[in-house]
């Protein structure tokens, strides 16, 4: 057991440390578009938000306020 705390664990560890590493830094070497972060919005996001109002508009009422929030005229 001492083997393993002593030489086996650590070597786990560094190589864990290493691969994660490498995987950060490879963002270095990626085409510029691959490299930059993901867009926010997209437009089939936004498509997906218009189907949605489609969905909930079949739902009964006290369903749909939960999925689409309460307008001003349910809250009071």
């Amino acid at each position: 057991m001492a083997i393993f705390r002593q030489y086996v664990a650590p070597l786990l560890i560094v190589l864990v440390f290493l691969v994660a590493l490498v995987a950060v830094s490879s963002r270095i070497f990626l085409v510029e578009d691959m490299a930059a972060p993901a867009p926010i919005e997209d437009t089939a996001s936004q498509k997906a938000q218009l189907s949605v109002s489609d969905k909930v508009s079949s739902l009964p009422p006290s369903l749909s306020a939960l999925i689409t929030g309460f307008t001003e005229d349910a809250a009071l």
